[in-house]
């Protein structure tokens, strides 16, 4: 799953054994395994350039080392990149609070630094938070399948995200398996030990290196299934955990391809509430004009076939027309400028029809930082640039969730998924499905289960009805699967919502800080509304 996007992001003690039961795919019993204290010291400048100047002198970082392979605790060792944003107030500390972004391959390591942003003071006056890139992430590690920026630019060049001709499914199927032959040749050991299990030692590893007896934890999207790992493999050593947009552990370690065709419908329904809501809006949304379904599907239909040039010269293509869609659904304040724009599109078709200009629509966006990932990879470079990204997003999908191991099923298969959901089914059918299919990873170690192991205090769990990437279906089986878990609902659009619903915020601090588990089945409402 993707980063959370929002004006921010587009982000025992020492000498105690590991305990736990290993996934049911393991090989092998894990050995017992020694955590030792880890080391803080200043931050590289590099690493502090990414973080408000206000936090550069309360943070420190230290890069961690844990075992490749957990089976095997004295053989080679990884790094962790972690960060610290201590407490302000050290003497009334509870202890140290993790914070996964999601992804998977969400770089974590500055998110301590941003707390104020998901937190409410309580939280930042109590607990240490801990930022960190799991490993084959950013600067833990990096898994890479590359050596060289433009050998990724050729392969990536070759593929398209929703590919609809036979061209090009042919070129992306093509170059998908180009992509996992270089995985296979330049990744090295590393790319048979990227599960969410192997993750979930590593961070039972870094609790202890802190010195807190049991884990406090918030994981966003993919974040929610390493939390939920976590509790599972440790139960024992979990004190609070708050899960925010959630996957449905069951389905996605058991069944890849039914837990994507799944997360499609959950875009279409966050999809269809946005427009309903454009709808009733009336002119507070620039799309409302006539019937804002029947004109979105009236172009993404167009744009199978053709693109469409607007009055700045911005070709709009299929693909590109999804994938903006797909990307401003993630953020509700950027409702107003998608509504612009896409009434813009259609206006090209329907001259008659109101336009917005490019600078108009700009003055709608907020402030958006940058987003890591493939996306950043720059083209047309020369020479021979180092690759100097990663990923770990399929390295952990591909590991996690098991799919046919067939490829020449993606034609057919991204055909049905458009049926039921002609949006966004063949997008996401072009990604996990097409690429796990050809992972050089025969038989990975995983943890697939079981879910319901009791933690001593409940896990709360938040979900937003209009999430769209986690849908709120899969909230409401986390809680189920989970032994022990309160659901706290948002009458809200968007992935995820710590730092946006006051009355969340309020529940997850109470708890966090003394325990105390919010009621099941709140529903509360975002602090604003997207028009």
């Amino acid at each position: 799953m993707q980063l959370r996007t929002r004006a921010l992001v587009l982000a025992l003690a020492v000498g105690t054994s590991v305990s736990g039961l290993v996934g049911t795919g393991a090989a092998a019993a894990q050995e017992a395994q020694t955590a030792t204290p880890i080391q803080w010291s200043a931050c590289a400048e590099d690493v502090l350039a990414e973080i408000p100047a206000a936090q550069r002198d309360k943070v420190s970082c230290a890069n961690h080392p844990v075992p490749l392979d957990h089976r095997k605790p004295h053989g080679p060792k990884i790094t962790i990149a972690l960060m610290k944003r201590p407490a302000d107030d050290q003497a009334a500390k509870v202890g140290s609070l993790f914070i996964n972004p999601g992804g998977p391959g969400g770089a974590g390591l500055i998110y301590s630094a941003y707390g104020s942003s998901f937190f409410q003071p309580e939280i930042m006056k109590r607990f240490d938070l801990i930022g960190f890139d799991p490993r084959g992430v950013g600067r833990s590690s990096p898994l890479r399948c590359f050596k060289t920026l433009e050998e990724a630019n050729e392969v990536f060049g070759r593929m398209s995200a929703v590919p609809v001709t036979r061209t090009e499914i042919r070129d992306t199927m093509d170059a998908t398996e180009d992509y996992t032959d270089a995985c296979a040749r330049n990744a090295g050991p590393l790319l048979d030990h990227m599960s969410t299990e192997a993750v979930a030692r590593d961070l039972d590893l870094l609790r202890q290196g802190v010195g807190d007896r049991q884990l406090t934890f918030v994981g966003f999207s993919y974040g929610t299934l390493l939390g939920a790992t976590y509790a599972n493999m440790f139960p024992s050593k979990s004190r609070a955990l708050v899960l925010d947009g959630n996957v449905d552990p069951t389905l996605r370690t058991s069944n890849g391809a039914e837990y994507d065709r799944q997360r499609a419908q959950g875009f279409e329904i966050a999809l269809d509430a946005f427009l309903k809501r454009c709808d009733a809006e009336g002119d507070k949304c620039a799309y409302s004009d006539g019937d804002p379904r029947a004109k979105f599907d009236e172009v993404r239909d167009h744009l199978r076939t053709r693109s469409i040039t607007l009055p700045d010269n911005q070709v709009v293509t299929h693909a590109g027309y999804i994938g903006r869609v797909t990307s401003d659904l993630y953020a509700p304040t950027r409702f107003k400028a998608l509504a612009a724009w896409l009434q813009s599109i259609y206006a090209v078709l329907h001259p008659s029809a109101g336009t917005f200009s490019a600078q108009e629509q700009a003055a709608l966006l907020p402030p958006l930082a940058n987003k890591h990932g493939l996306a950043d990879v720059r083209v047309g470079v020369t020479g021979d640039t180092e690759y100097l990204y990663d990923d770990s997003y399929y390295g952990v999908n591909c590991t996690d969730k098991p799919f046919p191991r067939v490829p020449q099923l993606f034609p057919v298969l991204a055909a049905k998924w458009e049926r039921e959901s002609p949006t966004f089914g063949r997008q996401q059918a072009a990604s996990d499905l097409l690429t796990c299919a050809t992972w050089p990873v025969r038989h990975p170690d995983r943890w697939d289960g079981p879910w319901h192991k009791r933690t001593p205090n409940p896990i709360v769990v938040v979900g937003n009805y209009y999430d769209p990437a986690t849908r709120y279906e899969f909230s409401k089986r986390m809680v189920r699967q989970l032994g022990n878990a309160r659901l706290l609902s948002v009458d809200a659009f968007g992935h995820c919502i710590l730092g946006d619903s006051a009355g969340v915020d309020t529940a997850v601090t109470d708890y966090l800080v003394n325990l105390k588990a919010p009621a099941d089945g709140q529903v509360f409402q975002p602090n604003a509304q997207p028009f």
